[in-house]
Formats: C-alpha cells, sequence, structure tokens
C-alpha cells in the first residue's frame, strides 16, 4: 500500500535485510500499491502476473513459475476469479493467498473480470488441495486475523460450505456488494507502474529495439542480459549476449567486477536488457554511478526487440 512504504523501508532497515523483489498478487481496486514506491527507493525487482494489465513491470509470472532469493523458492499458483490476473505464492509450509482465499472468506468476483466459477475452481482445485496443515496468510483481513490453515479454513469457512461450483456461483452473485471506495481512484493507478524509461533515452542512456536489433553484430557493442535463468529459458536470449543477472550486477560493474572488466577490456559500449526495459533502465544509473558513463539499455526491453524482428535463441 502507498501510504504505507515508508514503514515498508524502515522496516527493512531495522531488519537489515535487503529488498530484492517485490510481488502485486494481482492489480489492487481497494488501494493504490506501493509496488512503484518501492521499486524507486530501493531498486528491487517488481512482480506481476502475465495477464496483468499493469504497464510495466520488470518480471512477468505464469503458473508454475518460482522465484528465487537467496535460497528461499516461492512456486507461483495461477488463481482467478477475484481478479483475472490472481496468484498466490506457496512457500514450504505457507501460502500466501491475496485476496483469493480470505480467512473465513473470500475475494469478491463482481469487477475486475472476476468470475464465481473460476475463483471455485482456484479454492477447490488448487487451493484446497494443499496439505492441511498448510498455512495460509492472506492478503489482508478486514477484523485484524492474521493466520490461518487450509484445513481450518475448509472446515469453517462459511464461504466453502458449498457442494457445488453452480451453489459457489450463486452465493457470490447474491452478496451484492457496493464498489470498494477507492476503486475509481486505485484501478487507473495502479494499471501505470512502470519505470519513466523516456527519461534515461533523453539522456542518451537508450537505444531502441530497431537500433539494438542493427547493432546486434558489432563488435562495438557488449550485449548484457540482466534476466534470470528461468526468463532466458522461457523466453530466450538475444544471441551473443553475456548473461550477468540484475540481483548481481552491481557487484558486477565494481573495479574488478566481470561486466567492467570485459568493457575495460574490450572499449566496448555496455547495453544492458532485461525483459521490458524496467531493470536495464536502473541498471544504467547504477552503471553511471559505478563511473561507466557510456554505458545504454535496450528500451523496452526483449518484448520490444522481438517486435522489431528480432529473434531470440534458446539458451
Amino acid at each position: 500500500m502507498l501510504g504505507h512504504v515508508d514503514r515498508y523501508l524502515k522496516l527493512i532497515d531495522e531488519l537489515d535485510l535487503r529488498l530484492v523483489k517485490a510481488v502485486d498478487t494481482h492489480l489492487h481496486a481497494d488501494h493504490v500499491t506501493g509496488l512503484g514506491a518501492l521499486r524507486d527507493q530501493t531498486s528491487c525487482v517488481t512482480v506481476m502476473g502475465e495477464q496483468s494489465q499493469v504497464d510495466v513491470v520488470s518480471m512477468r509470472v505464469a503458473d508454475g513459475d518460482r522465484l528465487v532469493v537467496e535460497g528461499i523458492s516461492l512456486d507461483l499458483i495461477y488463481t482467478p476469479g477475484h481478479t483475472d490476473d490472481s496468484y498466490c505464492l506457496l512457500m514450504g509450509d505457507r501460502v500466501m493467498t491475496g485476496d483469493t482465499l480470505l480467512i473465513r472468506g473470500t475475494g469478491r468476483t463482481d469487477f475486475q473480470n472476476g468470475d464465481p466459477r473460476a475463483q471455485y475452481e482456484s479454492l477447490f482445485g488448487r487451493l484446497l488441495k494443499l496439505p492441511p496443515e498448510t498455512m495460509v496468510f492472506p492478503g489482508h483481513d478486514y477484523v485484524g486475523n492474521t493466520v490461518s490453515t487450509i484445513g481450518e479454513e475448509a472446515r469453517c469457512n462459511p464461504r466453502l460450505q458449498v457442494k457445488s461450483v453452480d451453489e459457489y456461483a450463486d452465493l457470490m452473485r447474491g452478496l451484492k456488494l457496493a464498489n470498494p471506495k477507492m476503486m475509481d481512484v486505485a484501478v487507473p493507478a495502479n494499471m501505470r507502474q512502470g519505470l519513466a524509461q523516456d527519461t534515461i533515452a533523453q539522456d542518451g542512456g537508450a537505444l531502441t529495439a530497431a537500433e539494438a536489433l542493427a547493432l546486434q553484430a558489432s563488435e562495438s557493442i557488449l550485449l548484457v542480459d540482466l534476466r534470470e535463468k528461468s526468463e532466458r529459458a522461457r523466453h530466450g536470449a538475444i544471441p551473443g549476449a553475456l548473461h550477468a543477472p540484475y540481483t548481481d550486477i552491481r557487484d558486477s560493474m565494481l573495479p574488478g567486477g566481470v561486466v567492467r572488466s570485459l568493457a575495460e577490456a574490450s572499449h566496448r559500449r555496455i547495453v544492458f536488457y532485461c525483459a521490458f526495459g524496467e531493470r536495464s533502465a536502473m541498471t544504467v544509473l547504477a552503471a553511471r554511478q559505478a563511473g561507466l558513463v557510456n554505458a545504454c539499455h535496450i528500451q523496452g526491453g526483449l518484448a520490444a526487440w522481438r517486435q522489431a524482428g528480432g529473434e531470440p535463441c534458446r539458451v
């Protein structure tokens, strides 16, 4: 939540942590997200599902994908119903359910392409098939509850005491809830989270996808792919690019780092790229701070490069 960003940052500092990835489980309608502000303050990777209508995030994920941070893994479960872009995150013995499964409730299904039948399948076909002792941490709770379990919700959640998808659909359609008070403000605001890449382009820190495509085979540039292994395996890579993941890129640009050493030894211009241009744009700013003033990035990332006619190779 945007209004709580300072609180989040204070807690991160007090616990001596580094925010590496920030995930929105879906496009929110009841509050303005703090996702973009957290990215701007910490240079973290922003993550949302590939179905989301948000303009730009650093990573788009799909059902079955896995997010990994320092040995901690989160498995992504696509759970449409509350919205058409809702995801839950499974981490071992616990699941973060966003607004799909609440404590003694479920997310409403009457806007943002919500669908009670899809939610029934997400609940009964996905979440309730997890071990009953799996802890449930919803995105929020209106009465102060913080944690439950799959087994407890299966027994005690009144919306789960139905015998069929038709009964669940009738139950949800009969709620007749008022729209969230901030819906008209929150939804448009939450659809515009992308980093302003135009500013970096105006400062000479960007190549268009067409310019990058024309320079692909040139010995004057060093292409650096900032994406993670899973992204490269799924979407391919620009041929000839060096792989240097974004989470480690600052060390790579220090004296003695791989990227800096290669750039200095070959006198080539560094051209960073990622999925959609957000991580690479932030890396250009970090490169300038590290003294690599000639660095730039591919505006719009691999997605724009493919639209310009680029053919990724398999890795």
